[in-house]
């Protein structure tokens, strides 16, 4: 049976079509189901191309697994499992590139990756539902394609669960560098590179320092500040945008179905769109920039925004939509088990944890979800919310009241994660009507409590409220003639992409008003 349709296979086929060079799919197989799919997989990708060939000799340790080679196996790229899910536009950039069709990247920025040192093996865990492995996987497959020095193994930790459990991986997307831990989470090409060039934070700060002053500098690339960076372009006026993660929050976020005219789209996905849209404009954007300090104009008549680089930008007017980051528990044992059982994304770790017993910390649509999401992949689930009574929409609290396999406590307080050194065991919660101490064996801990506006490093230099949000008033203008705040980072009610959007296209119109009547 055919593992992809007639219309997937029709868009392979023209995508196929780009390839450079011959390339070549070594498969190593055994007499699993999934083997029997992978050899599919590989006969099906074969037959639409002839500069794509096919063996089935393969000797890898990982079984079912294949590579894809070109140019003697100098450029190599390997699966092991099925690319299939979010990680099929993974296999599709890996046939591509190792076939010598260029990557869609920066130039400098693929130089770099022609001059890094090795030995480079790097191996990466995955998982077919999480949206955060793709872009490290597809980096570390440029990498592999670009620099003979580098190889790269995508695993898919369902498949191979005996060598999830031996390298006590908890979390997706993992990443291994000559059989050390090299980083967790998403990570796209530019960040890889950082980490591998200890020159490249020096250089990017040089580059940054001669810049010219903005006209408006918008800080931060999530919904807000990519809205606020195209309605100031479309002014004509100098404008950039510098970002810790171009996307923000929204990169962490699987499944929109509230975006208005859209009625389904992932954050990944929304994210690409919005950075295209801004680049199509002359918009300078400085990504992987972090901003540390706000030193509001003074003789100079220019912002400036002081990076952790020790780069320094300056700007006429500045909108600051920064976001915000999940919420943690600040409990003890919380820090010690990040990754270790102590998890922020049910999509993408959800499947480390299948057959295994799990809570969910926190009662609203977030923790509700997740809950529900949850219960369809592991043992049991353990709600626990602090209120008396969970707050998440009605439809979504009938449905996980449904589920026979989990359990909800309200009037609840965590107060500590427990471990063993290597990996969490369970939790300990306190029940605030009777003041007693509870205990919960489990092995997985997903929280879900809300946001933290991205606001220290501004404290001091405008106004913020209690909870840290920059307070705007209905311009989006803070405390400081000339700054401008957007998105969730702000005092604004109802943390909504379309919200965020909307208010900074007004903090951009805003900025220029101002710029206009300053002369």
């Amino acid at each position: 049976m055919p593992v992809l349709d007639a219309a997937t296979t029709a868009q392979l086929k023209a995508y196929l079509g780009n390839l450079r060079r011959p390339i070549e799919l070594v498969a190593t197989l055994n007499d699993s189901p999934k083997s029997a799919e992978l050899r599919s997989l590989v006969e099906e990708i074969a037959a639409q191309s002839d500069k794509v060939s096919a063996r089935f000799d393969g000797t890898d340790e990982r079984a079912p697994s294949f590579a894809i080679r070109a140019d003697e196996g100098r450029a190599e790229a390997i699966f092991a499992g099925l690319p299939m899910g979010h990680e099929f536009t993974s296999l599709v950039l890996a046939l591509l590139h190792v076939g010598g069709h260029p990557p869609k990247e920066d130039a400098d920025l693929l130089d770099q990756v022609r001059a890094l040192d090795g030995p480079l093996h790097f191996e990466t865990f995955f998982s077919l539902t999480c949206q955060n492995c793709p872009d490290v996987v597809q980096a570390l497959n440029m990498i592999a394609a670009l620099n003979p020095v580098a190889t790269h193994v995508a695993i898919d930790g369902a498949l191979f669960k005996d060598e999830v459990e031996r390298r006590e991986i908890m979390a997706v997307p993992t990443v291994f560098l000559n059989g050390k831990p090299f980083g967790s989470g998403r990570m796209d090409l530019a960040q890889i590179v950082a980490k591998l060039d200890t020159n490249a934070s020096a250089k990017a700060a040089e580059k940054l320092a001669a810049k010219e002053p903005f006209d408006v500098l918008v800080v931060g690339g999530g919904p807000a500040g990519a809205a606020a960076a195209i309605y100031a372009a479309r002014k004509g006026i100098r404008t950039g945008v510098v970002a810790e993660r171009f996307g923000g929050q929204v990169l962490d976020t699987l499944g929109i179905e509230n975006f208005i005219s859209v009625s389904h789209t992932e954050g990944p996905k929304l994210v690409a769109q919005l950075e295209q849209h801004v680049r199509d404009y002359d918009v300078d954007v400085m990504n992987l920039q972090k901003a540390t300090a706000l030193v509001p104009a003074g003789d100079s008549g220019f912002h400036e925004i002081r990076l952790e680089n020790g780069a320094s930008l300056k700007a006429k007017t500045l909108i600051l939509s920064t976001g915000a980051r999940w919420r943690q528990m600040g409990v003890p044992g919380e820090d010690e088990y990040r990754n270790k059982g102590v998890a922020y994304c049910p999509h993408c770790d959800g499947p480390l944890f299948k057959g295994k017993r799990t809570a969910v910390i926190g009662g609203g649509n977030s923790g509700v979800e997740a809950a529900i999401d949850l219960a369809g992949i592991v043992a049991h689930v353990t709600l626990i919310e602090f209120d008396s009574q969970l707050r998440a929409d009605a439809v979504l609290q009938k449905k996980l009241l449904s589920l026979p396999n989990v359990t909800v406590i309200t009037s609840a307080l965590t107060t500590e994660v427990l471990g063993d050194g290597k990996k969490v065991t369970g939790l300990v919660y306190k029940d605030r009507q009777t003041e007693q101490l509870h205990t919960v064996e489990l092995e997985g801990i997903f929280v879900q409590i809300g946001l933290v506006p991205n606001t220290e490093w501004m404290k001091g230099a405008i106004d913020l409220s209690p909870r840290g949000e920059i307070e705007v008033d209905a311009r989006g203008a803070t405390s400081v003639p000339g700054i401008f705040g957007a998105g969730d980072a702000t005092t604004v009610p109802y943390k909504q992409i379309v919200i965020a959007m909307g208010e900074g296209s007004k903090a951009a119109l805003s900025a220029f008003d101002h710029l206009i009547r300053q002369g």
